[in-house]
C-alpha cells in the first residue's frame, strides 16, 4: 500500500549556517560594537538564544537572525518567538527561541481530522513525531498532500518517505 510521512523538521545545517551568518553580521555592525549582542544555538539545535543589552538591541538581533534564516531558505514558522526576554547577568537580556521539531499530538489530531473531513480514501496514524498517511492509490495520497498544504498553514510541514 502506498504511504508517506508528514514531518515537521527544519534543515539543521541551514539553521546552523543562518545563525553563524547572523553572528558574523552582528560582529561587523557598528551599532553592536562593544555590546553583548549575539545569537547562538543551544541544546543541540533545539533552541536559539538571543542576547542583547536592551529590548531594542534584542529586537535588532532577532531581525538580523530572521533575515538570515529567510535568505538561507529556512522557514521562520519553525521558530517559536513568543518567549519573553529574561534578565541575564546585570542589565543584559536573553531571549530563548525554541526551534519546533516533530508533530505534537494536538497537531497530529488536526491533520487526521482534516484528512477525514475531506473524505479522501486515506488513513492517517500518528507514530511518535510523524503522521503516517496510507492509501490505496497514489493519486489519493497526492490529493492528501495538496489538502494538507492548503489547510494546515501554521506549520511548515514536510512530506517524506513516499513509498509505493
Amino acid at each position: 500500500m502506498p504511504s508517506f510521512d508528514v514531518v515537521l523538521e527544519p534543515n539543521a545545517v541551514e539553521l546552523r549556517n543562518a545563525v553563524d551568518q547572523a553572528m558574523k553580521e552582528i560582529g561587523t555592525r557598528f551599532d553592536f560594537k562593544g555590546s553583548s549582542a549575539k545569537a547562538e544555538l543551544v541544546d543541540k539545535g533545539k533552541e536559539i538564544a538571543l542576547f542583547g543589552d536592551t529590548d531594542f538591541q534584542l529586537q535588532q538581533v532577532r531581525d538580523v537572525l530572521l533575515a538570515r534564516l529567510a535568505k538561507r531558505g529556512v522557514d521562520v514558522r519553525f521558530l517559536d518567538l513568543d518567549a519573553k526576554p529574561q534578565k541575564h547577568g546585570g542589565d543584559k537580556l536573553r531571549q530563548p527561541v525554541a526551534v519546533k521539531a516533530g508533530i505534537d499530538a494536538e497537531h497530529a489530531k488536526k491533520i487526521q481530522a482534516a484528512l477525514k473531513a475531506a473524505k479522501l480514501k486515506v488513513q492517517a496514524a500518528a507514530q511518535g513525531d510523524v503522521v503516517r498517511v496510507t492509501g490505496a492509490k497514489r493519486d489519493e495520497l497526492q490529493a492528501a498532500i495538496a489538502l494538507l498544504r492548503q489547510q494546515i498553514g501554521d506549520l511548515p510541514l514536510g512530506f517524506t518517505n513516499f513509498r509505493e
